[in-house]
């Protein structure tokens, strides 16, 4: 089995218990983030590893949403949320190392706790940055690397175990791979013992 093929064989397994696991994670970490960050989206919206769809209620009026995953069974629970919810939203499986729409596609490219999964990273980071329209905003929300020295300890000895059993890594900061793709960050917050770092960059 390839390295994605048995990666997404986790995630599917996983998207029977993620809802419960995340909801717990944002009370403890994340708070307000995922609102913070889909509060900002216009327009033509793209959201890279839209997972169960946990964001999908949060999103405003207004916007024209697609959402992209390479599990299934993540995407069958998002179709699902998004039928109960009334909300009108594109979902397909898609890989975020080779987004399948033309350049200057979306107005807003999201994306909340995926990059610290996603293989290739700054491959990712890239393909988004591709698809953005000029004047665009991509909108990250992710867990990095701790600002805190004995975290960072705690968190390379976790990657020991999370990074062959998932790909999931923690001592990842997006921030860092931005600048070279031609966006201007504009906004960044980092809390929790710099744990958690969200950020509005534009193209």
């Amino acid at each position: 089995m390839t390295r994605t093929a048995r990666w997404n064989r986790y995630w599917d397994g996983k998207s029977r218990n993620y809802d419960r696991e995340m909801r717990f994670m944002d009370r403890k970490l994340f708070g307000d983030s995922r609102a913070w960050v889909c509060g900002q989206a216009t327009g033509d919206v793209l959201e890279v590893a839209v997972g169960t769809g946990l964001n999908l209620p949060l999103y405003p009026d207004g916007v024209t949403l697609t959402g992209i995953d390479l599990s299934d069974g993540m995407l069958a629970i998002a179709r699902d949320r998004a039928g109960r919810l009334g909300h009108p939203v594109t979902l397909r499986r898609a890989d975020a190392h080779d987004l399948p729409f033309g350049a200057d596609s979306f107005d807003t490219v999201v994306c909340t706790l995926g990059l610290c999964a996603i293989p290739e990273d700054g491959m990712a980071l890239r393909e988004m940055a591709r698809v953005l329209r000029p004047g665009g905003r991509l909108i990250l929300l992710d867990h990095i690397a701790s600002s805190s020295r004995p975290v960072r300890g705690l968190q390379w000895i976790a990657e020991k175990i999370t990074v062959p059993m998932a790909g999931e890594h923690f001592l990842r900061r997006p921030l860092d791979k931005i600048g070279g793709l031609g966006l201007t960050v504009e906004r960044r917050e980092r809390f929790n013992l710099g744990l958690v770092e969200r950020l509005v960059a534009r193209k």
